[in-house]
């Protein structure tokens, strides 16, 4: 599925108004840490989507996400005064609430209902694992998928955003759903982590070596498959000469399943993107967290110098995994250019994914829900690969054989 520029543009660009946008729209996005709204610090400029906006916690406790830009003369609300009912401009006190409803305009005459022809952009936001969420499509706003990684109580989460993506968010989602890259691009690589063979990699042992770096572990492997999921997704497999499989999800459209996490890519704009990790730390016992705390959310190093740079101004620290797939990713140019590409055997995932892509487009610009929207708050938890890597981690944990033991820490 070689694309036309016409065809790349309409799954890559996340504007208002265009289709692969109006996709991404109907979904819940995590846009920031919630422990990022202080009393000293209550907004937060944030770009999503192509739209500068400001996040922020008003005097009451409410949550609230509006355009940056104040109707009146396009001060930056980022400079806003929280109060009781909503955020205050700097430059002439326009007071909106968290639905973007202008409740005051101060200088105006005492009877003036003025205020009352004022609205700007705002959307939902709700806070979940100790990040804020937002809903940027058309109401009625469904519920946050309740995706088993996500909400199961027999652990612990951990959240972590990964350094700036400078390039379009589709390039890391191929990624996803192209496992031979995962025998040469990860031969060499510091663990923990997993192995090419898809087992858990030991966390003190010196990292396997390829006997032929161009092959890499390539051999390992007997074929490679992919099948789309009911609840929404692509499981991509591999099946090693060894009879050992390994797979793992991908969450449409935008999060990768690995181990127990999932790396969930926001769009910044067309050429920038957020990258999530929400991660599952499973009990020992499988004993239940009956008050997990909020998750304390940590933030990851560039992998580039400067960091700022990109391709080929800037040098990839080849290290690690996230690392080399960073590398692979932003080389490829801010938005790839898929008229010159030429696929393979081995891309028939990335073929399904942009097949997958381009008819829930088409779902959303018909009037339905795409893929994987849940609207029903009482749905049950939905339940992925997690749970068998869950009992590899648990074995390893509860081995007596020390080997063992490290090859399941996290």
């Amino acid at each position: 599925m070689v694309l036309t520029q016409e065809e790349n543009a309409i799954l890559t660009r996340v504007g208002p108004g265009t289709p692969g946008g109006e996709l991404l729209r109907r979904y819940w996005l995590p846009i920031a840490a919630a422990q990022e709204l202080t009393d000293e610090s209550p907004t937060k400029f944030v770009r999503v989507l192509g739209e500068d906006l400001v996040l922020f916690r008003d005097r009451s406790g409410n949550l609230g996400l509006i355009q940056d830009h104040c109707a009146h003369r396009g001060a930056s609300l980022v400079y806003g005064r929280v109060e009781e009912r909503g955020i205050a401009c700097a430059y002439h006190g326009w007071l909106y609430d968290t639905h973007g409803n202008c409740l005051e305009t101060p200088a105006e005459p005492a009877d003036s209902k003025f205020y009352l022809t004022v609205k700007v952009t705002a959307y939902p936001v709700q806070k979940f694992l100790g990040l804020c969420w937002a809903y940027m499509g058309p109401a009625p706003a469904p519920v946050i998928a309740p995706y088993d990684v996500w909400v199961r109580r027999d652990g612990i989460h951990r959240v972590h955003f990964q350094p700036q993506l400078d390039c379009n968010w589709i390039q890391a989602m191929e990624n996803s759903v192209d496992p031979a890259h995962n025998q040469i691009l990860h031969q060499r690589i510091t663990l923990p982590g997993i192995y090419p063979d898809g087992s858990l990699g030991p966390v003190d042992d010196e990292p396997l070596i390829p006997t032929n770096t161009t092959r890499g572990f390539v051999d390992w492997i007997e074929h490679y498959d992919w099948y789309e999921l009911p609840y929404g997704g692509i499981m991509k497999k591999r099946l090693f000469k060894n009879g050992m499989v390994d797979e793992h999800p991908v969450l449409f459209p935008n999060i990768l399943q690995h181990l127990t996490g999932t790396q969930i890519r926001v769009p910044i704009d067309d050429t920038h993107t957020k990258i999530v990790f929400i991660s599952f730390v499973p009990t020992r016992d499988g004993s239940v967290v009956e008050d997990e705390p909020e998750p304390t959310v940590g933030y990851i190093a560039s992998y580039k110098e400067p960091a700022e740079a990109i391709h080929p101004y800037t040098r990839f620290d080849m290290s690690q995994g996230q690392m080399q797939d960073h590398m692979a990713w932003e080389t490829q140019g801010p938005i790839a250019d898929r008229t010159v590409e030429r696929l393979a055997t081995t891309d028939r995932g990335v073929i399904m994914y942009r097949e997958m892509l381009v008819r829930e487009i088409m779902r959303v610009q018909e009037g339905m829900d795409p893929i994987g929207v849940v609207r029903d708050p009482d749905h049950p938890m939905i339940e992925t690969s997690l749970q068998s890597r869950v009992r590899v981690i648990r074995a390893g944990i509860e081995s007596a054989d020390p080997a063992r033991r490290a090859r399941a820490r996290l």
